[in-house]
């Protein structure tokens, strides 16, 4: 771990270890001790050179995640959330299937399909509810780091023979 101005940067956990696959446990306090993971998991993102980062890859159980990601229209959503619940996007589901990687996966990237918008609600760090919602790759961030909380790693979501290179290939199987 390194000492920022604004967090604790932690190591990023891989594929395999055992907080990654299981669903994070739902926070219940909102007080100092969360609001410092909340800047350790940007500090540590941030020197990962990530875009998000979920509270589990970096070894923590709970449902907490921070994003930096730029969106469709050329803004950029930038923020964090705890106990997220995706929204299920109403048919007819745009679907947009691009390049994924994962900081738990370093160096791989494959295709995989997301909706084009997603919304997260949740809450803030202080427990006031929240909601997140954007297109593209910011939408493509939000369902990644929402399967993260869930025990799901985007490899997961691949055929087998391109998961098993990809972690190979990542010097992780």
């Amino acid at each position: 771990m390194t000492e920022t101005e604004s967090g604790t940067v932690h190591d990023i956990v891989y594929h395999g270890t055992e907080v990654l696959h299981r669903r994070c446990r739902t926070v219940t306090d909102f007080d100092d001790e969360l609001a410092r993971l909340v800047d350790d998991m940007f500090a540590s993102m941030y020197a990962a050179n990530g875009v998000g980062l979920a509270a589990n890859q970096i070894g923590v159980d709970a449902r907490v995640f921070v994003i930096d990601c730029r969106d469709d229209d050329g803004g950029r959503l930038y923020g964090h959330i705890v106990n997220p619940t995706l929204r299920e996007e109403p048919p007819p589901r745009e679907l947009n299937v691009g390049p994924e990687g994962c900081l738990s996966v370093p160096g791989q990237y494959a295709d995989v399909a997301r909706t084009q918008t997603a919304t997260v609600d949740g809450f803030d760090k202080t427990g006031k509810p929240i909601t997140l919602t954007s297109t593209g790759e910011a939408a493509r961030c939000l369902q990644h780091e929402t399967d993260h909380l869930n025990g799901i790693v985007y490899v997961d979501k691949l055929p087998k023979k391109i998961r098993k290179r990809l972690l190979a290939e990542a010097g992780l199987g």
